[in-house]
């Protein structure tokens, strides 16, 4: 919002008067090249922690593989804590197919080359979020809850929903 406003310096005197500790960097909604993108978070790592996002909330936006891979690395290089895998609220994109299931090719792409414990999944909707906590276990980074979701989520991850109670407490030979 500051930056396509042309109010970079303002927005760090914000960071500053407000005491603020944690910033998002994003591209998700705005062009922004890559390079100007990690030079923003490695002047903001700085002053807070940061997080960034990687992926577009347009469906038009396709990147490679490789491309999500590499831009997640040089992004937690730059000074992101973590990174955010896009999804957008509603669940269709990005690291998702347009009719809400895992983009399973990407996923395991990412999965082989960036340390999981450093990205947050956006998984909106229940199904993606058993999904990743099948895959990843009870303590992987979810995203993009909705508030009113926030204990059925962690019911899930304690295994005391119908899609994840055989996986935590049902003895299997």
């Amino acid at each position: 919002m500051f930056l396509v406003r042309g109010l970079y310096k303002e927005f760090k005197k914000f960071i500053e008067k407000f005491k603020l500790d944690l910033i998002e960097v994003s591209d998700g909604s705005i062009a922004l090249p890559h390079q100007e993108k990690l030079k923003y978070i490695g002047d903001l790592a700085g002053q807070a922690t940061v997080i960034s996002e990687v992926g577009s909330k347009l469906a038009g936006v396709v990147l490679s593989h490789e491309k999500w891979v590499e831009m997640m690395k040089s992004e937690l290089k730059a000074g992101s804590w973590k990174v955010i895998a896009e999804a957008r609220e509603s669940g269709n994109i990005g690291i998702y197919n347009p009719d809400g299931s895992a983009n399973k090719e990407l996923i395991n792409d990412i999965i082989k080359q960036v340390n999981t414990d450093n990205i947050i999944w956006e998984a909106p909707n229940k199904p993606q979020q058993v999904w990743f906590i099948k895959l990843l276990g009870c303590n992987v980074n979810l995203g993009n809850i909705s508030p009113t979701e926030v204990i059925p989520l962690e019911t899930l991850r304690l295994g005391f929903r119908e899609t994840l109670f055989s996986n935590f407490y049902l003895k299997t030979s």
